[in-house]
C-alpha cells in the first residue's frame, strides 16, 4: 500500500463519514484546478478525489483498512472488477483513454469567474503621456443580498435526497459478463451533492448578479494600439461567490491630425514659403507636448532651422521630442518634412519682382527637360 488516504484528507482512521465528507469538500475547494495556483494542484486534486472515493465507500474502506487495494482487483482473478459483484464501467474507460470521466464526488458550487476583455480608445496625446480614465463596464458581481451563498434569508443548502450528498448516481445493468455499473452526475442536484431549496430572489442561487460599475484605468505613458492592461480580480465574480477573474483593457490609439506615429517617433509635415526656403529661415514648430496639460512650457515647441535652398522633401530631425518609451527611458524623435509652397494670387508688383529674379538667374527662357544620368554616367562625371 503506497498511498495514505487518511493522511491525504487529513482525518484520523476512525473518522466518521461526515468528517470525511467535510475534509474532502474543504480540500477540493482549495486545490480545484480552476481556483488553485500551486504547480501540483492538479495531482493533489486527483489524490484527494481518489482518497474520498475509497474512504466514502464502506466496502472499499474496509478493504483498504485490511491492507487490500480497493481500486485494484478487489481480490478477484482476471480483470479488475470481474467475478462476484460486478465492475465499474468508468474504470475501464479511464484505462482505455488515460484519464477520468470527471471527478467523483460532489463538485463545489464555488468556482473562479471568467476573465473579461474591454476596449478603450485614446487620443494620441493621452497614449503618449499617460492618463487615468474612468471606464463603465457591465460584469457579474457578488450578490449583495445573499453574499454569494445563493440561498435566501440565510438558509443553507440541504443534502440531496437522490444521491445523498455524493453528487453522482450509479446505475447497474446486467450483461453476459456480469453487472455493469456506470456513474453520472446526479440529475437532481447537478452534481453538487446539495440542493438550494430557497434560492436568493436576486441571483436565483448563483451567488452573483450582473451590474454596471465604474473602474479606474491607469494608462502608462507610451502605449500603442493593441496594448493590454491587466487588472487583477476585476473580471466576473465566480459562481457561489467564487474569486473574480481578471479584467483586460485593450487600447486603441486614434489618428492625429498633425502627427503620424512610427514606434516612439513622430512625423509631421511643415509648409515653408518659397522665399523662406530659398533664403533660409528659422521656424517654430509646435510639439505634441503642446496638447498635454502637464507639459513643461519649454517642451511645447521646437525651433527648426531651414537652410537656404531647401527643397520639398527635406527632412529634419529633433532628438527626444517624440513619444516616451513604454518600457524604457527617454523619448523617440520628432521628424519634420518640408513642403515648399509656391505662391499664388500674385499682384503686379510681386509678379514684376519674380520676373526680375528670373531674368537675373537666366530662368526667363524656355525650360528644357533634364536627362537623368545613370549610375555609370554619374561615376564618369565624378572622375572627370
Amino acid at each position: 500500500m503506497t498511498t495514505d488516504y487518511y493522511g491525504v484528507l487529513g482525518v484520523p482512521k476512525d473518522a466518521s463519514e461526515e468528517d470525511i465528507k467535510k475534509a474532502y469538500r474543504k480540500l477540493a475547494m482549495k486545490y480545484h484546478p480552476d481556483v488553485a495556483t500551486e504547480e501540483n494542484s492538479v495531482e493533489k486534486f486527483k489524490q484527494i478525489g481518489e482518497a474520498y472515493e475509497v474512504l466514502s465507500d464502506p466496502q472499499k474502506r474496509s478493504m483498504y483498512d485490511r491492507g487490500g487495494d480497493p481500486l485494484g482487483n478487489g481480490g478477484a482473478s482476471g480483470f479488475p472488477g470481474f467475478g462476484g459483484g460486478g465492475f465499474d464501467f468508468s474504470t475501464i474507460v479511464d484505462a482505455m483513454f488515460g484519464g477520468g470521466m470527471g471527478t467523483r464526488g460532489p463538485r463545489s458550487r464555488v468556482a473562479r469567474g471568467q476573465d473579461r476583455l474591454e476596449r478603450l480608445s485614446l487620443p494620441l496625446v493621452e497614449a503618449a503621456f499617460g492618463v487615468s480614465r474612468e471606464l463603465a463596464i457591465d460584469s457579474l458581481v457578488l450578490c449583495a443580498v445573499c453574499s454569494g451563498s445563493g440561498s435566501a434569508d440565510g438558509a443553507k443548502p440541504v443534502t440531496c435526497r437522490t444521491c445523498h450528498g455524493r453528487g453522482e448516481v450509479t446505475q447497474v445493468q446486467r450483461s453476459f459478463i456480469g453487472d455493469i455499473r456506470t456513474s453520472s452526475p446526479c440529475p437532481a442536484c447537478r452534481g453538487y451533492g446539495t440542493i438550494i431549496e430557497h434560492p436568493c430572489p436576486d441571483c436565483y442561487g448563483e451567488g452573483r448578479v450582473r451590474a454596471r460599475r465604474s473602474i479606474t484605468v491607469n494608462v502608462p505613458a507610451g502605449v500603442t494600439t493593441g496594448t493590454r492592461i491587466r487588472l487583477e480580480s476585476q473580471g466576473d465574480v465566480g459562481t457561489g461567490g467564487g474569486p473574480a477573474g481578471d479584467l483586460y483593457i485593450e487600447l486603441a490609439v486614434s489618428d492625429h491630425e498633425v502627427f503620424v506615429r512610427h514606434g516612439d517617433d513622430l512625423e509631421t509635415t511643415l509648409e515653408v514659403p518659397m522665399v523662406a526656403a530659398a533664403l533660409g529661415a528659422e521656424l517654430h514648430v509646435a510639439t505634441l507636448d503642446a496638447e498635454w496639460e502637464g507639459a513643461d512650457p519649454d517642451d511645447t515647441a521646437v525651433t527648426i532651422t531651414v537652410p537656404a535652398g531647401t527643397q520639398t522633401g527635406a527632412r529634419m530631425v529633433t532628438r527626444g521630442k517624440g513619444v516616451p518609451r513604454l518600457r524604457g527611458r527617454g523619448r523617440g524623435d520628432l521628424a519634420v518634412t518640408v513642403m515648399v509652397v509656391t505662391p499664388t494670387g500674385l499682384d503686379d508688383e510681386q509678379r514684376d519682382l519674380l520676373t526680375q529674379l528670373a531674368v537675373a538667374r537666366g530662368e526667363d527662357g524656355p525650360i528644357r527637360p533634364t536627362t537623368a544620368k545613370g549610375f555609370f554616367g554619374r561615376l564618369k562625371d565624378a572622375f572627370s
